[in-house]
């Protein structure tokens, strides 16, 4: 835990230290020394915690609850900056420990913490998982720029490893440049995919119907198995989210990443991550007010059927 952090009051929504009492928590992995662009992901943590102050009272205007009461900070997880696999290792303990005590959000962080997440959600729930995959970039590359694992190769290992159900794994916003092979992986593995260029003018419920009945369909058919939600903050369009290290123009609207969050509340979610927040280019808090509310978010769309 960060305990500085606590002593100037900077945790979600100033929600207390996560404790016995406290259902769900919010906890930081302050790490991006996975990045191939622009570092600063270390720092989202922080800016999202502080974004998260604006809400007031935090009563969600859709689901009409608020995280209050029910949820706590467990602060930044002290682990080591010197190497990935380091990192991962240390990762391990106090994942598997807030897993079982808390249903739990990550703020990232690059995204190479995903893949150490699953690996701890695969071991406590016995069974892969299906994931929901917000991002501009597939992340199926088999190496990381000749390193065997980075933030755009966890998907590829995910499915290597077998912690999800290849079937179940849904992407959105998907829009960088990259070979076919990269860009169809997961499609090629049976999954879905729903590129950024195909969700263009899809906004409200209505018109994300058949987006959001594929992903029903498809958990259906699998007996409805725990799913998990992976949120890079560069699925959204740089107008929207420009504090963030590997920006991709032609991304999706704050509007339809909410309306998705919004209308798959009720689907068996485990847990969620929000990553690549990168502070020191984010203009006027932009991009950590839309990471802030999509947490903000599914923990209302959580409690409500709480």
């Amino acid at each position: 835990m960060s305990s500085f952090a606590f002593l100037s009051n900077n945790t979600f929504l100033k929600s207390p230290h996560a404790s016995a009492a406290t259902p769900y928590a919010v906890a930081g992995i302050a790490w991006d020394g996975s990045v191939t662009n622009r570092p600063g992901a270390r720092f989202g943590p922080r800016a999202i915690r502080e974004a998260s102050h604006m809400l007031c009272d935090a009563i969600h205007p859709l689901f009409d609850t608020s995280p209050e009461g029910r949820l706590g900070d467990a602060g930044d997880l002290p682990l080591p900056n010197t190497s990935l696999a380091a990192m991962r290792e240390a990762m391990r303990p106090h994942v598997e420990r807030l897993i079982r005590a808390h249903h739990m959000v990550w703020l990232g962080g690059d995204h190479s913490i995903t893949l150490p997440l699953l690996r701890a959600y695969r071991e406590v729930h016995g069974r892969p998982l299906a994931v929901i995959h917000f991002d501009a970039h597939c992340d199926t590359w088999e190496d990381h720029f000749g390193e065997p694992s980075g933030h755009g190769t966890w998907v590829y290992e995910a499915m290597q490893e077998g912690l999800v159900i290849r079937e179940c794994f849904t992407q959105l916003g998907i829009r960088s440049a990259g070979a076919r092979e990269a860009r169809e992986y997961v499609r090629d593995q049976g999954g879905l995919i729903f590129t950024a260029r195909e969700l263009r003018g899809l906004e409200n419920p209505a018109q994300l119907a058949p987006v959001l009945g594929a992903i029903r369909a498809r958990l259906a058919a699998h007996g409805h198995p725990p799913v998990y939600l992976s949120l890079d903050i560069d699925c959204l369009d740089p107008a929207f989210a420009p504090g963030t290290g590997t920006p991709e123009p032609g991304g999706m609207s704050t509007n339809q990443v909410l309306s998705v969050l919004e209308e798959l509340a009720d689907l068996p979610l485990i847990g969620m991550d929000c990553v690549e927040v990168a502070p020191p280019y984010d203009h006027s808090e932009l991009t950590s007010q839309a990471a802030a509310h999509f947490v903000w978010t599914y923990l209302c769309g959580r409690l409500r059927g709480a």
